[in-house]
């Protein structure tokens, strides 16, 4: 057991009776302080010179009259005040706390110096009991700061959020033609206007839930801006990009897409973007429903004229390929995709036959198989120009070949040859 002979209330109120007229010129002190060893205050820019003076004058008041009068310590409406103002201004926690550490450092130093000078036992041991509960205050204090600051930096960060969403939801609308203006809503949400633009669509898993979850932040990692709304069916997002990061950020997206995602074309024009939606959305369509997969709209402006109207696309690929898509499975599918890998490939057989994987005169003997079903042949312009409209119309909704016949047996069955390449 202690024989430590208790502490008198008279030093201790004697020690804090003294520091307390010591308050006005400590304040100075520490401000001075603060202001020479961070950064963020010595220019004033983010925490106004007036502004520190008078949260470090408050916040010490409250401290020592904790320690005069404990009862006092509970209300903590000093740190809570510093916390939220400090948020909304952008100082950075870890600074606004390394300020609360000095004042109380410095605080303490003062009053070493005053018991040193007193000399007698009782005000040392006053001293000492002072110490636990000079460090306990600032740790309460430290702590209702850090809450209040984070609180307020939350509903900051949502509120940005939020604008962020409704801007994008703007462009993706079409709703911004005056103010601000798609170019000045880019500007806002960061988006590098001399890069290259283009739309993703992915549907939600569930109710608002991400089909590609964390890809504005994945994103970021690989140095790629992009703004993102998410809806109760679908997340689209618009990403900036050159056209070289193109192939790394569609190997991302395969990666990431836990759902049905759509990819539009490149543009330039943020302008474009409801256009581009549309296609991202046609080429999401494009995948069997269920099945998480990645597929880029062609950027072809045949396709896109087909994807504006697909019920007129339907009707043409069903007048031309009828007799085609009568066929069982496997016989359409390879006669759908040799058409495409001709029509992909300049009209070549040798290319076409090595994407294939088969001898040429296979392909060409599928050649004779379209033109005897459609009554219609690739050297007449006007037979080959639907061909080819039908075509990407059967690759924009690959269900088509799925006529009568069951569920699809691989995934080139389901997703169609443009699916096959990008997911």
């Amino acid at each position: 057991m202690s024989t430590r002979p208790a502490i008198g209330s008279c030093a201790l109120s004697e020690l804090l009776g003294w520091v307390e007229p010591q308050l006005p010129r400590l304040t100075d002190e520490v401000c001075v302080a603060a202001r020479e060893r961070i950064d963020l205050y010595r220019t004033g820019e983010v925490v106004p010179v007036d502004d520190l003076h008078h949260s470090v004058a408050v916040n010490l008041t409250y401290i020592v009259g904790g320690l005069v009068d404990p009862a006092t310590a509970q209300d903590l409406a000093a740190p809570f005040e510093t916390g939220r103002r400090r948020a909304r201004q952008g100082a950075p926690l870890p600074e606004v706390l390394q300020c609360y550490r000095i004042a109380c450092a410095m605080l303490w130093d003062l009053l070493v110096d005053r018991a040193r000078q007193d000399a007698r036992p009782d005000m040392l041991d006053a001293l000492v009991d002072t110490a636990g509960r000079l460090w306990q205050l600032n740790d309460e204090h430290a702590l209702h700061v850090t809450e209040a600051y984070r609180a307020v930096a939350a509903e900051i960060a949502a509120s940005q959020q939020r604008q962020r969403s409704a801007l994008v939801g703007a462009l993706l609308n079409g709703d911004l033609i005056a103010d601000p203006g798609p170019w000045e809503a880019g500007r806002q949400l960061g988006l590098a206007l001399d890069a290259k633009l283009a739309v993703v669509a992915a549907e939600t898993r569930g109710l608002a839930e991400e089909g590609l979850p964390g890809i504005e932040a994945r994103l970021a990692e690989l140095g790629i801006v992009s703004a993102w709304q998410l809806s109760s069916t679908l997340q689209a997002g618009i990403v900036s990009l050159r056209d070289d990061q193109r192939p790394d950020v569609l190997d991302l997206l395969g990666r990431v897409a836990g759902a049905r995602t759509g990819v539009s074309p490149l543009y330039r024009s943020l302008g474009d973007t409801p256009r581009a939606l549309h296609l991202a959305k046609a080429a999401l369509a494009g995948i069997e429903p269920g099945h998480a997969a990645v597929r880029t709209f062609s950027s072809s402006p045949l396709a896109a004229l087909v994807a504006h109207d697909p019920d007129e696309g339907q009707r043409l690929a069903d007048e031309v390929f009828g007799a085609v898509l009568a066929l069982p499975r496997d016989d359409r599918t390879a006669l759908l995709d040799t058409l495409c890998a001709i029509l992909d490939n300049d009209g070549s057989c040798d290319r076409a036959a090595q994407i294939l994987h088969c001898h040429p005169n296979t392909v060409r003997y599928r050649l004779r198989r379209i033109r005897e079903l459609t009554g219609r042949t690739l050297t007449d312009p006007i037979a080959l120009a639907e061909l080819a409209t039908a075509a990407e119309a059967v690759r924009l909704h690959p269900r088509a070949r799925l006529l009568a016949t069951g569920p699809p047996r691989s995934r080139a069955d389901a997703d169609g040859t443009d699916a096959d390449r990008t997911s």
